[in-house]
């Protein structure tokens, strides 16, 4: 327990000095005679040939670019091209100490990456596991193609696939490796290792943490390495993901048999430049990238500085780095040196550097460099290195006729549809039997509960003590608890997460019950959490992580809006995302964290977003997302965790449900109006609902929406059918709110049984003032009966206490409020 890691202020407070272990510079020293015998004279000929098949492979896509052709065949390539010419040696030397187990994340620079990965890998899988990967890939259509481009040996029709996936990739074909949904920015191919490559500068650190996390939780072979770019060190979730695979608690608190600290390697393929900024000199104060080691771990993660132009030296540090992550005792930080001899794009006129610069570096050219030592060294011969040159060109060359063909398709609106989301059900994602510390049953709040009134009235009707009441908060729990002790690979973190049972005590109960492994608490680092979700959750692992408040969905916006959502589209469903984020929806702590920001993931496409307010509905909503393969944020009301069950006579079931997808519910039946909610603002609304009843003979029929998406109309708009009026009301605000957006549909889908225009409750366009303050904030009952007497359906002798007049709403939008 991390309350038996006592903070002694004898000795925080005691005088000393920090060293830092020493960080080694290009230190590689060549030993030719060591990496023959390692390598063989076939595999460092191996390497020159990758290098240079990346430099073939980038100059034909510069060509493209910039003439609209190569080699006499002419494409328009619409797409981006950030090229890697000038860092195939660090590509490849990395490549040479990895196999199809260890993973690579790169970035938007990494049709090389991709390419040495895959040629690597596909080198060192047996024959039989190689052939069948391939003809197994997208039912073989890749494969079809490559075998057209001509070979003549086993290896040589894996070039072909690997070239020819690559490309027709990039170009946005359907038989490309990922059916064209990525394109030159995200091309991957995961049965070689080589994992989602990111368009977001630094975008792969998180989730290559998140990759490594799931190979040491669930104990799976091989290393982890984020490469990702120097300006990248600029970017708030590269540190966090740094952090994150820091954490003390892999050693000090998680059992030495689940293997220390994640095998993470955070490589920073250090070009000198980020698109136009200069790195070194200019928006950078490191001097040496690879000092930054110091600053998060006594060890330094291990950090140096490598000579990227030197495959070998690059290939040692991997070799001798892969040690230190497999024995746990990461993470590893490389600033592998490199260029990149082109501009950001082809469309960068390096305005920026000097001509004189560039050509110092394309004089130290790594494949001149590397050639000239085989040669020195009698590996092959000059005419050999020509003669490789060009078998690469020629079959470059076909690659590129049949990719660009016009007959080769690309994918439709229905099929892009039909991978925005996997719904699938899966009961666990890995075998076995999942360890527990303690048998569930025995586990004491699972006897707590089962000794609960599952409703908020006992048999005779009189109202429960919150005491004796199962609460919204032992839903969430019951949904975890029993998915936990079915899925080995379910892993929870977030703040807070463990030993104080979760911010809200959703949790209490868990840390009895499960390892370290299983539940964890992560620093205050949310796109790290997120982050790490994403990489767990696409490597093959179902994760449940925690934003403590909705408001700190701006602190993890890009990984739950660019990762967390469009992995599997990207993929072409190839990977799935059983991913649940859980968000509380707050109040009473003010503007910052008081924000309910369901509008902000409803835009989102990839994402499912759920929002119970009932108990029943937290069991089982959160049952479904846990069950599902696809990104799911859920969102909670901090109102809601103490409630208990009012709607269902028998109260919360005890066994196994799940509430239908997308489904709303009728909370009361009605038939003069109907108001529909999301949130917890369900019972304002009925409250308001008694109120039209009880003083106007207004008869309100009251749905719970339950769901943002997806969600399914047609309980709602029979609603409307039948009463021709409609009230919306959530606690977001007003402007922008997802109800808006639900009030538009209704009105194309129901237009001419409507007796009047929908309207929308919500708070008001300010902050969320003090919790003194919420009643002028959140709306209230009266509000809704007002806008009701106001826009649709006059009640005799009501007097409003709130403005919802044509005049008010003219005022507030003009001045912003």
């Amino acid at each position: 327990m991390p309350k038996s890691l006592a903070v002694n202020p004898a000795e925080v407070r005691a005088a000393s000095t920090i060293t830092v272990p020493p960080i080694p510079v290009n230190a590689y020293t060549l030993d030719f005679t060591a990496a023959k015998k390692r390598y063989g004279a076939d595999g460092l000929v191996a390497m020159l040939h990758d290098m240079i098949a990346i430099r073939e492979f980038e100059s034909m896509l510069n060509s493209i670019k910039t003439t609209g052709g190569w080699q006499g065949i002419e494409y328009n390539h619409k797409g981006p091209a950030h090229l890697s010419a000038g860092q195939e040696a660090a590509a490849v030397g990395q490549a040479a100490e990895l196999d199809a187990d260890d993973y690579i994340f790169g970035s938007h620079r990494s049709h090389g990456e991709i390419l040495a990965k895959s040629f690597s890998a596909a080198r060192k899988m047996d024959a039989a596991k190689l052939a069948e990967t391939m003809s197994s890939f997208l039912g073989g259509d890749t494969l079809r193609y490559a075998e057209k481009i001509g070979y003549d040996t086993a290896e040589e029709l894996s070039e072909n696939f690997i070239l020819f996936g690559t490309l027709a990739e990039i170009f946005a074909r359907k038989v490309g490796f990922n059916r064209g949904m990525g394109g030159s920015m995200h091309a991957f191919f995961t049965p070689f290792g080589s994992m989602p490559n990111n368009a977001i500068v630094g975008g792969s650190a998180p989730i290559a943490n998140g990759s490594a996390l799931f190979k040491r939780v669930n104990r799976q072979p091989g290393i982890v390495i984020a490469n990702i770019g120097d300006a990248s060190m600029g970017c708030g979730p590269v540190w966090e993901a740094m952090m994150f695979a820091a954490m003390d608690q892999y050693r000090q608190l998680w059992r030495p048999e689940d293997g220390g600290n994640p095998p993470i390697l955070f490589n920073f393929f250090n070009n000198f430049y980020g698109m136009g900024g200069q790195t070194d000199g200019e928006t950078m104060g490191y001097d040496i990238l690879a000092r930054v080691g110091a600053g998060v771990n006594p060890e330094a993660m291990h950090a140096e500085r490598v000579d990227g132009y030197n495959p070998l030296a690059v290939a040692d540090a991997i070799a001798r780095k892969k040690e230190i992550l497999l024995a746990g005792r990461g993470p590893v930080l490389l600033d592998t040196i490199t260029y990149r001899i082109s501009g950001h794009s082809p469309s960068d006129a390096s305005s920026y550097r000097t001509r004189e610069e560039i050509e110092a570096w394309e004089a130290a050219d790594s494949i001149t460099s590397f050639s000239d030592l085989l040669v020195s060294k009698r590996v092959l011969k000059g005419a050999d290195v020509d003669d490789l040159r060009a078998r690469i060109v020629e079959r470059l060359t076909r690659v590129l006729a049949l990719a660009s063909s016009d007959d080769l398709e690309r994918v439709d609106a229905t099929y892009i549809e039909s991978k925005m989301l996997s719904n699938s059900h899966v009961e666990a994602f890995g075998a076995g039997d999942p360890e527990l510390l303690e048998p569930l049953a025995e586990n004491a709040r699972v006897k707590a509960i089962a000794k609960k009134v599952r409703k908020t009235t006992d048999a005779d009707g009189k109202p429960v003590s919150k005491v004796r009441m199962y609460q919204f908060r032992d839903g969430l729990f019951e949904a975890m608890a029993h998915r936990y002790a079915i899925d080995p690979t379910l892993c929870a973190w977030g703040e807070e997460n463990r030993d104080w049972g979760g911010a809200f005590a959703v949790y209490r109960g868990l840390t009895e019950l499960l390892p370290y492994r299983r539940l964890f608490n992560s620093p205050i680092s949310e796109a790290a959490i997120v982050g790490a979700g994403v990489g767990y959750a696409l490597s093959g692992g179902r994760a449940v992580v925690e934003l403590m408040y909705c408001d700190f969905l701006g602190r993890a916006g890009d990984e739950v809006f660019n990762q967390m959502a469009k992995w599997q589209s990207m993929s072409a469903g190839l990977l799935r995302m059983p991913l649940v984020l859980r968000v509380s929806v707050g109040n009473k702590y003010g503007a910052q964290h008081s924000q309910d920001w369901s509008a902000l993931v409803s835009h989102i496409p990839g994402l499912k977003v759920f929002f119970p307010a009932t108990p029943t509905d937290a069991k089982g909503m959160l049952n479904a997302a846990l069950a599902g393969t696809d990104p799911v944020v859920f969102l909670e009301s901090q109102l809601l965790y103490d409630i208990g069950e009012q709607f269902e006579a028998d109260g919360v079931p005890e066994g196994y449900y799940e509430t239908p997808e997308g489904q709303p519910v009728v909370r009361r039946a009605g038939t003069d109006v109907t108001i529909a909610t999301l949130g917890a603002t369900l019972y304002r609304a009925l409250a308001a609902a008694d109120t039209l009843q009880e003083k106007y003979g207004i008869s309100a029929e009251v749905i719970d929406l339950r769901f943002v998406a997806p969600l399914d109309y047609t309980t709602l708009v029979e609603s409307v059918r039948k009463t021709g009026r409609l009230v919306l009301a959530s606690d977001a605000v007003t402007r922008g709110s997802f109800l808006q957006t639900v009030a538009t549909d209704v009105q194309d889908l129901a237009f001419d049984a409507l007796d009047a225009p929908v309207v929308v409750v919500g708070a008001r366009n300010h902050i969320t003032p003090a919790p003194e303050l919420e009643d002028l904030f959140f709306p209230q009952p009266a509000w809704i009966v007002d806008a009701i007497h106001e826009r649709i359906l006059p009640l005799p002798g009501h007097v409003p206490t709130s403005n919802w007049t044509d005049g008010e709403l003219v005022r507030r939008t003009r001045l912003g409020v």
